[in-house]
């Protein structure tokens, strides 16, 4: 059982939109605070946002701000990621990642591929 998947991925105009899910299993997913990181190719792992386990807590990186919403629905144990105005320097693997900071369990993804190009 794979503990967290990622979808949604895809190709993408520049300027549109895509919602990625992070779909978790097998954990009490509530419990854990979840970060998207990406990494484009000959770059390195980027964060860029992340959500506290209640959902009332968020944060994102420059480079995404603004353009990004990320969100959770701890009833079917999901984050999204909602992203709009995508540029081709958005084109990337896209990871999640769930973390509980009082038990050290750290979980990834398999990651989904976002490709930004006309």
């Amino acid at each position: 059982q794979v503990p967290l998947v990622e979808s949604g991925g895809g190709l993408v105009q520049p300027g549109g939109s895509l919602r990625l899910s992070c779909a978790a299993s097998g954990f009490t997913f509530s419990t854990y605070i979840v970060r998207w990181y990406r990494r484009a190719p000959g770059k390195e792992r980027e964060w860029i946002a992340l959500i506290n386990s209640g959902g009332g807590g968020t944060s994102y990186a420059d480079s995404v701000k603004g353009r990004a919403t990320i969100s959770r629905d701890n009833r079917k144990n999901t984050v999204y990621l909602q992203m709009n105005s995508l540029k081709p320097d958005d084109t990337a693997v896209y990871y999640c990642n769930a973390d509980n900071p009082y038990n050290n369990y750290n979980y990834w993804g398999q990651g989904t591929q976002v490709t930004v190009s006309s």
